[in-house]
């Protein structure tokens, strides 16, 4: 499988932050839409966006939450949207208050979530962290004009596990991480897929593993096995010296969404603001594990984008 799937040389690393990406790039009269924009390295991404000029559309499932978060930022907007559920995603995009998208920054998410059963009978994590924003992105296509991005935030927990096509539900077991990786190799796949599809339109997309960061994402998992796994002390502090601050968390992202350094490139995998290795040529000291070739298969993408449109029934670029 040939590949630009290398380091460029960003100039940035593990401790960057969303800023210091941002220093020399005006976003004024750019709109950005962030999904977990108000929480975590999602709220550090609208501040660094909304910051460098750009309009930022929160969507949020607990409106008022978001709007408390968001108070002190001049340049966001907040708008509720359930990713959980499909009804909520298009009443989002039909309301969606702009006229054009240059940004879309895919960072909600839940991890190691019980087994919970969503909409149609879908598994909670695959259903919040792909499927919503699959539907999301299409119903919002028409919107994307040229040179717009698209990004998935993934996770290196996307080794886990590939698409399980003959159990994608876990009706044979539940095992919460599994879940979890399904759902982040299905973000990675996803925007391979996008970008092949988009790339004529001048639409490109990204996606990436942010690095370890303490935040909510975190609330289904014990102290106890916080601490079994190295990340934290029996206080809850950080031990683990891999792990980032919030604003190092969001510096890769917003690097994919802005980087003039991307300009000709897409259907990439980054970590650490720049483009991810492959998991033989990572770096483990700085919380680098690489991208799995299962992430990056292009039949694999474009049967879960067919898949997804199937599942949703909503696909921007079917024939008609």
């Amino acid at each position: 499988m040939t590949t630009t799937q290398h380091k460029i040389g960003s100039g940035f690393g593990m401790r960057s932050t969303a800023a210091e990406v941002l220093d020399d790039i005006d976003l004024t009269g750019e709109v950005a839409l962030v999904t977990g924009g108000y929480s975590g390295i999602g709220l550090e991404t609208t501040r660094a966006l909304a910051h460098a000029g750009a309009r930022v559309v929160v969507p949020a499932r607990r409106p008022e939450q978001a709007r408390e978060a968001l108070s002190g930022i001049s340049g966001a907007e907040v708008a509720a949207l359930d990713l959980a559920d499909l009804e909520s995603v298009r009443a989002f995009a039909d309301r969606f208050p702009h006229d054009r998208i240059d940004l879309v920054i895919n960072s909600a998410g839940i991890m190691a979530a019980p087994h919970t059963v969503v909409g149609p009978g879908w598994e909670s994590q695959f259903a919040v962290n792909h499927l919503g924003h699959f539907a999301l992105v299409n119903l919002l296509w028409p919107r994307l004009g040229a040179d717009a991005r698209v990004v998935a935030v993934s996770s290196a927990g996307h080794h886990a596990s590939g698409i399980r096509w003959d159990d994608p539900w876990f009706a044979g077991g539940y095992d919460r991480w599994a879940a979890y990786g399904q759902s982040k190799t299905a973000n990675v796949l996803f925007a391979v897929h996008l970008d092949r599809l988009g790339r004529e339109q001048g639409v490109r997309a990204f996606s990436l593993h942010p690095g370890a960061i303490r935040t909510s994402l975190q609330r289904h998992m014990s102290t106890e096995e916080m601490v079994d796994r190295g990340w934290i002390d029996a206080q809850g502090t950080v031990v683990n010296p891999t792990f980032k601050s919030p604003e190092q968390g969001a510096a890769t992202q917003v690097w994919a969404a802005t980087s003039p350094r991307l300009a000709h490139l897409g259907g990439l995998y980054c970590e650490n603001v720049d483009i991810a290795e492959r998991p033989e040529a990572a770096d483990p000291e700085l919380g680098e594990a690489g991208v799995a070739d299962h992430a990056l298969d292009p039949e694999q993408a474009e049967r879960l984008w067919a898949w997804s449109a199937e599942l949703t029934g909503v696909d921007a670029f079917a024939r008609t």
